[in-house]
């Protein structure tokens, strides 16, 4: 069994192992405990009363934060001449077609997100088979499919993020930074929250929140107390 640092043990002692936090204490006390040198991502882990296997609980869907991620993401558009402008004018990194899918054949995917518009995406799903596995393939459901790319890099620019359970019932989704203060981790982390618990599926049954723990990069995990959101 690995020994645990200096560090990492001091962070433990400050954590109460059964304790249900509250959402404000939960913030504060995650930057206490942090043990990374860099500014490392603060992670939500959600828990829930949901079948994936059913189609209708597979839940998957976007949230903007409204404090944003703390990172900048690199997005590459996918479209034709016509909105190459527009993608430019709204801050892509990455705008074009059949340059970029080549790339992307060749292995390249040094991108966070990939936009497309609706006309390209016959030449999309030629590189589907690697955009899918590393969660980069253009999906409606998230808006990544859309004739307003202007609008959808902003989104992206300005902290939108998606989430979808994966196949053990949980959500895993970064709410910013430890440097962020408390009071903007809560508030990015209730909206993540709110969304999810509004789509809660009716054929879902039993106890929805079944547990919402954070944590960051590397710190302990600490449980939060579902009735503490409101």
């Amino acid at each position: 069994m690995a020994k645990l640092s200096k560090k990492r043990k001091a962070a433990e002692e400050k954590v109460e192992a059964d304790k249900l936090y509250s959402l404000q204490e939960a913030m504060a006390l995650i930057k206490e405990i942090n043990t990374a040198k860099f500014d490392a991502s603060v992670d939500l882990h959600i828990r829930l009363g949901v079948d994936p296997r059913k189609a209708d609980q597979a839940l998957r869907g976007t949230v903007v934060l409204p404090n944003g991620t703390g990172k900048t993401k690199r997005v590459l558009v996918l479209c034709t001449s016509d909105k190459e402008d527009e993608a430019k004018e709204a801050g892509a990194d990455f705008y074009g077609l059949e340059e970029y899918v080549q790339k992307i054949q060749g292995g390249w995917t040094d991108v966070d997100v990939i936009i497309a518009t609706p006309n390209v995406m016959a030449q999309v799903g030629k590189v589907g088979r690697i955009l899918g596995p590393r969660g980069l393939m253009p999906n409606p459901k998230t808006g990544t499919v859309t004739p307003n790319v202007g609008n959808a890099v902003k989104d992206v620019k300005g902290g939108k993020v998606e989430f979808r359970v994966d196949k053990y019932g949980i959500i895993h989704n970064s709410i910013g930074r430890v440097s962020f203060t408390p009071e903007k981790l809560a508030e990015n982390a209730k909206e993540v929250l709110s969304t999810i618990i509004s789509m809660k599926p009716s054929s879902a049954k039993g106890t929805y929140l079944k547990s919402v723990t954070i944590a960051s990069t590397m710190s302990p995990g600490l449980k939060v107390d579902p009735s503490s959101l409101n």
